[in-house]
Formats: structure tokens, sequence, C-alpha cells
């Protein structure tokens, strides 16, 4: 499984501060958490069934679902390791009403380090219970993980370069910090994301995205 993620852009960094996202003397100040992002990859929050399996034609959809309403929290007051938790609903629609009915999807739930590597990853399942007669069925899911503070936390050098003051006039004031590889490479490097989405086939894949 590919994941297509968009990088993320960070103005300025900051263990804490109470300017978030304001204009202030210095610059643009933004709080930079341990917690990691939280989202669902491209191409993997929507799922379709066919009956039979491998005739991908509209008259053959049984089917669909839709990963939505996802939530993340994040514990990272103390310990070693940060604890995510991401909680999302999962809305299911068949073609035509028929008997009580329960469909079990897999989803995968993974950290994700600098954008593209995934340093971890679990199954889990869903089920969708259609009652008899209904077309649409709804269920939760919830899928947590641990990241490494140290890994999530900046070296005390990179952190000095995001921070300091710059004054207009000074040779590098109008130099974003971020230009400079060695920067850039450490910030990707303790930055996480946590996804879901659902475990696919290569078929499935492709369908979704050609579809």
């Amino acid at each position: 499984m590919k994941l297509r993620l968009v990088p993320l852009v960070l103005l300025a960094l900051l263990s804490s501060c109470s300017r978030q996202g304001k204009v202030g003397d210095g610059g643009v100040y933004t709080v930079r958490s341990v917690c990691p992002e939280v989202g669902v990859p491209a191409a993997t929050g929507d799922i379709t069934l066919f009956n039979p399996p491998g005739n991908v034609t509209a008259g053959a959809i049984d089917v669909t679902a839709t990963i939505t309403n996802v939530r993340g929290s994040c514990q990272d007051s103390a310990g070693a390791d940060v604890v995510s938790t991401v909680s999302f609903d999962v809305l299911g629609v068949r073609s035509v009403p028929g008997p009580a009915r329960t469909v079990v999807l897999p989803y995968f739930n993974v950290v994700v380090q600098g954008g593209s590597e995934v340093v971890a990853k679990r199954v889990g399942n869903v089920a969708l219970n259609f009652a008899d007669g209904a077309m649409r069925a709804q269920t939760s899911g919830q899928a947590t993980t641990r990241v490494s503070r140290a890994a999530a936390t900046l070296p005390e050098n990179v952190r000095k370069v995001l921070t300091k003051r710059r004054k207009p006039g000074d040779a590098d004031a109008a130099i974003d910090p971020l230009t400079d590889p060695a920067i850039r490479a450490s910030v990707a490097r303790a930055s996480f994301e946590h996804l879901v989405g659902f475990q696919m086939s290569d078929a499935q894949l492709r369908y979704n995205a050609t579809r």
C-alpha cells in the first residue's frame, strides 16, 4: 500500500506560545506539538464491494462505505511515549434492501514519519450491521498508537534556529530557515502522522483512483 501524503509547511516552531498563528515582532508564531497529525490518506477513505467480485461495473456494486467524522485526541503530558487515538464513523450503503446482514470491513492504523516512512501498522475491523430491509448502516471505530516523545521532539540546536528572533535589516531576516536542507530534514524526522483508512486490495485502490 502506497500512501500519498501532503507535506506540512511550518512557518515557525515553538514549544509553547499563546500567540499561535499571529504576526508579531520577529515573525509569525505557531505552536508545534509532539502529537501526530491525524488524517485519512488519499483514496483510502471509501471502499466499494462488488457482486460478483471482479465485476467493477455500476450494476455490480453491492456495498459502499465511507470513513467520516475523523477525530483525534492525544495524551502528551508525561511519559516516554505520546499516546494518539483516532475515532471515526463508518457509513455504509447497500445497493438493494434485503434480509439482515453484517459486512465486516478491514481498516489500517499506521504511523508515518517524515511524510513517507511507515514506522508502525496494525489492521483492525469494523462491522456494518444492516437491519432487515434497511439499505443504510453506521458504526464507529477507534485506533490507538504510541509515538516516541524523543523522536517527535526537535533537537535544541534546530529549535534555536527556528525560534531565533529576526529584525528587519538583519542579514537573515528574509531567509526561511526551512530552506536549509539540514533543518528541513530534522523537522521532517520529528514530524509524525497518525492515519486510518480502509485496508484494500490493489484492485480496490485502482478502482478508487480511476473511478
